[in-house]
């Protein structure tokens, strides 16, 4: 593996494993007017967490019909068509239905997907993101 440095010399990199002190040494080698350096090639351990995630939520109104509810739920949320319409009787029984869980990102945008849709389709559907508790 070559590197190129900051003055332009360029540099082999060479992995070398100690056995006996179960240590991986980076040996980098430069010309040979250079002194060879070396050092321990330590790995940094990041702990990773989950993302937060967000409910997309679709509230019930007057207007919107039980059909178009239906068929946004099985475009937008990929709801098999049973399952489509049994949020949409939870939204329209208890004014509001859980379309699905997302992390934030992706809750926002299918909720911004839903609303234009509605809206070019002619209907006042509603829908938020709230988050998971």
């Amino acid at each position: 593996m070559n590197t190129v440095a900051n003055d332009g010399v360029i540099l082999r990199h060479a992995l070398a494993f100690d056995i006996l002190n179960d240590k991986l040494h980076l040996t980098t080698m430069s010309d040979p007017n250079r002194e060879e350096q070396s050092g321990v090639a330590t790995e940094k351990k990041i702990k990773l967490q989950q993302p937060r995630m967000y409910k997309v939520l679709m509230h019930n109104d007057d207007y919107t019909t039980m059909d178009f509810v239906i068929h946004v739920l099985e475009k937008y949320f990929q709801k098999a068509a049973p399952e489509a319409h049994a949020i949409m009787l939870e939204v329209h029984t208890r004014g509001f239905g859980v379309c699905g869980i997302y992390t934030y990102e992706v809750a926002e945008s299918k909720t911004a997907k839903v609303i234009k849709y509605a809206r070019e389709n002619g209907h006042p559907l509603k829908c938020s993101t709230d988050p998971v508790d």
